[in-house]
């Protein structure tokens, strides 16, 4: 391989860019979202007027595939004073599969409402769309900001939500604009939280470890917003 590159001057390794699709209508679609911000800091869920007859209840979707449940080979080793500062743990593993979260983050309330699942396909987003139909009032309409991943766009879920005309709204983020999704922020700070170097015995206590990490989280919800220096996007 080597001689390949040497024979015809060719450095990958010095390239410093990365190929990008960008998404035609980028800029209109993050407006969008930013309004969906905007209009969260300016009216609560509940609030009606002449230009919103029903309430709106804002949630950003999101999954969170390849949870790893990663178990030890061996037990943690305790510290030993004046050899140790701390714990020692051994650098192998053992790998028993591997989870998905599917989560919607309230908005308003910093509430996350989120299924834990061995695989993330339509019908599985179906049972997240079932518990947020359940969980806010029947009178208001969900309005939903999303990506376009084919579980979120398939005929099976076109078909579910038709028979629930007007109780979800979507607002599609633009092409690589995962970022602009709020419930990333959540997923971060699972990462940063309970999920970091966890160790499991199996994906049921995963599974367990993963619920109660968010039950936590939900017991002090963070209301998280967006901000921006450039206030004029907002407007």
């Amino acid at each position: 391989m080597w001689r390949i590159l040497d024979a015809h001057d060719l450095k990958p390794h010095r390239v410093r860019y990365y190929l990008e699709r960008r998404d035609p209508e980028f800029e209109r679609k993050m407006i969008e979202i930013l309004m969906v911000y905007r209009d969260v800091n300016l009216y609560p869920a509940e609030a009606t007027h002449s230009g919103r007859p029903t309430p709106v209840y804002s949630v950003s979707v999101d999954e969170k595939p390849g949870v790893q449940a990663l178990g030890i080979t061996a037990p943690d080793l305790p510290p030993v004073p004046g050899k140790h500062p701390g714990t020692g743990r051994d650098h192998e593993y053992v790998r028993h599969g591997t989870l998905s979260i599917l989560a919607a983050l309230d908005l308003h309330t910093g509430e996350i409402i989120a299924n834990v699942e061995a695989r993330h396909r339509s019908r599985e987003f179906i049972g997240l769309l079932q518990r947020l139909h359940e969980h806010y009032p029947a009178d208001g309409v969900i309005r939903i900001v999303l990506d376009n991943h084919s579980a979120h766009i398939s005929r099976e879920i076109m078909a579910w939500l038709a028979t629930h005309p007007g109780r979800f709204e979507y607002v599609h983020t633009p092409k690589h604009g995962s970022w602009l999704n709020l419930v990333e922020c959540a997923f971060s700070k699972m990462a940063h939280g309970f999920l970091r170097q966890i160790r499991v015995n199996s994906l049921d206590e995963l599974k367990q470890r993963i619920l109660q990490g968010i039950d936590e989280m939900n017991a002090a919800p963070v209301r998280f917003q967006w901000k921006s220096v450039d206030t004029d996007m907002l407007c």
